[in-house]
């Protein structure tokens, strides 16, 4: 498992891969970033699955993103929005300073969706069409990452150039895969599912329940996600009270996000439930928006009951200690 200050900066920089530091993101490769002389030039030794061995002379000066194979897999190669399964070691290119290196833990790996909107432009490029099993470099100009901007918080400055790692473990499903599960619960909303997987869901023409409610809508065998685990999912929201849906990943791509950061009845039908499952909850409004008072756009109530169909795709474990 990894250690918290090894999750604080992990979190730290894919936080900001995802947003407020990034350039406006170019659009979606259609193949790999080319390699060249700069990706070429830079040695890496090492199993894959372990930490590896980076020798490189800074700086590294690139004008378009290099990506140079290390290790080829034999595995599926990524598609646009596939979400990935990896570990990394992350280099200023510009200094040579090490930024971050991952837990190279087989429990605990990264979890990536591989698009525009979740990571910067040049790592996109470098991960485009790799294969399960590959290991790759990409050599990103600040152009590709963070611009004139910098981000200073993880030690990039302005306009300096980044070099990644990359072992791409495994692609994730983007839906829940494990067994359908019948739901003997008449008084529940139904849930029927779209080819690609979008719900949706019925409300009944009745009051909702008082309490909290789980059904199982699929039974996955993958790992139990835990108590502050951060987690990857699909999921489709809405209220019972207007019967209208609030909020939705479908159409945009699954997100992570820690299972203490969203509202208690969320964590609640999470927290003790295996990668590959299918949840529908029911959430009263004291373990929703309620206590806040609803939402500040006002499509829930402080009095609203909602319900999610969650479909859980991956689980990294809380820090220890």
């Amino acid at each position: 498992m990894r250690t918290a200050v090894a999750l604080v900066l992990v979190a730290g920089l894919v936080g900001t891969l995802a947003g407020c530091s990034t350039p406006t993101p170019s659009p979606s490769p259609e193949g790999c970033a080319p390699s060249g002389s700069v990706s070429d030039a830079v040695k890496v030794t090492g199993d894959f699955g372990s930490e590896p061995d980076v020798t490189f002379e800074a700086p590294l000066a690139v004008e378009e993103t290099q990506r140079t194979v290390a290790i080829e897999g034999d595995g599926t190669a990524i598609a646009p929005d596939d979400i990935a399964l990896v570990d990394y070691a992350v280099y200023n290119a510009t200094t040579g300073v090490r930024l971050e290196v991952t837990g190279y833990d087989p429990a605990a790996r990264l979890v990536m969706t591989v698009n525009e909107a979740s990571i910067l432009p040049g790592l996109l490029k470098t991960l485009a069409c790799s294969t399960e099993g590959s290991r790759v470099v990409g050599v990103i100009p600040a152009s590709e990452a963070f611009g004139a901007e910098g981000a200073a918080d993880i030690g990039i400055g302005a306009n300096e150039a980044l070099l990644f790692v990359v072992d791409v473990d495994s692609i994730v499903s983007p839906v829940a895969d494990g067994e359908p599960v019948a739901v003997e619960d008449d008084t529940l909303p139904t849930v029927e599912l779209a080819d690609d997987g979008t719900p949706t869901i019925t409300i009944p023409d009745a009051a909702p329940p008082a309490e909290f409610k789980l059904a199982q809508l699929k039974q996955g065998d993958g790992a139990e996600v835990g108590e502050g685990d951060t987690v990857t999912v699909q999921y489709q929201g809405i209220n019972w009270n207007t019967k209208t849906v609030f909020d939705q990943s479908w159409g945009k791509g699954a997100t992570s996000f820690p299972t203490t950061e969203v509202v208690p009845g969320f964590a609640q039908g999470l927290v003790g439930q295996k990668v590959g499952s299918q949840v529908l909850v029911v959430i009263p409004p004291e373990l929703g928006y309620g206590p806040s008072g609803g939402t500040g756009d006002g499509s829930i109530s402080a009095t609203d009951t909602i319900v999610f169909v969650i479909d859980i795709l991956a689980t990294t474990p809380a820090a220890a200690g």
